[in-house]
């Protein structure tokens, strides 16, 4: 009988310690939880609507991918790169853009899903413009004609990068997320075409003036070559492409 209840003992404290130890460790990270939907919150006061998905492989390894899209509006910083005077050429300029992210994580805090990690991504980007209005001033025997023009284009761009970042569990259940983007950087190169179409049909002499007046915009950190003819001017740009990302993103996790 003793050693019936010495048994009976052993394995009652044995069920008592194993249910401590699982009821600690889901306390701690639940691996029952694997998938986390997540919007950048900071992202919004800059018309981007975006949305990403992050699905852990193992306790240190989780895979995000992302999608963002900015509505049309106007060009921010656009007095930074253009003169007053270069500006106002440009009327009614919009642009709107897209971008698509994906971000192998490296977690180096608790794991899945939770602490500090490293994220080299690849994005990619467009940005596109509407149709808008541009004018330059043609200038023959002493009389200055505006010529008005229409212009549309669009740039694509590839980069690589590097995040780092530390995400966080809001509540017991570890449903709610905080993704706090400490630093991101990337860089790469970018192509695109913008077409200025004119109605009136160009003579030889307004299509250097206007090729002369598109070069001389000077544009920072863009190589672009411009080609002119009788309906108006094509350009072709080729340069780097650079970003930086950081923020809050909120999110749920199950």
């Amino acid at each position: 009988m003793k050693k019936l209840l010495i048994i009976a003992s052993c394995f009652y404290i044995s069920g008592v310690y194993a249910q401590e130890m699982s009821t600690s460790e889901v306390n701690t990270v639940p691996e029952d939880k694997m998938n986390i939907i997540k919007t950048n919150t900071t992202g919004y006061a800059f018309r981007n609507i975006n949305l990403s998905y992050e699905r852990s492989i193992n306790r240190w390894f989780a895979i995000n991918v992302g999608f963002g899209t900015v509505a049309e509006g106007k060009v921010p910083f656009m007095n930074a790169f253009l003169s007053e005077e270069d500006e106002k050429d440009f009327q009614n300029l919009k642009i709107k853009a897209t971008n698509f992210t994906i971000e192998p994580r490296f977690y180096i805090g608790e794991g899945y899903g939770k602490g500090f990690y490293f994220a080299p991504y690849y994005r990619y980007s467009k940005v596109s413009t509407n149709t808008f209005d541009y004018t330059y001033d043609y200038t023959a025997f002493g009389t200055t004609v505006p010529i008005p023009l229409k212009g549309l284009g669009d740039v694509n761009g590839n980069s690589g990068g590097l995040m780092v970042g530390a995400q966080f569990f809001l509540n017991k259940q570890h449903s709610f997320v905080l993704d706090f983007w400490i630093a991101g950087a990337h860089y790469g190169s970018g192509k695109g075409n913008f077409s200025l179409t004119s109605n009136i049909i160009l003579t030889p002499e307004m299509q250097n003036e206007l090729k002369k007046e598109i070069e001389n915009l000077d544009i920072p950190f863009v190589d672009y070559t411009v080609e002119t003819n009788a309906n108006g001017a094509n350009i072709k740009l080729d340069g780097p492409w650079a970003g930086f990302r950081s923020g809050f993103s909120l999110g749920y996790r199950f």
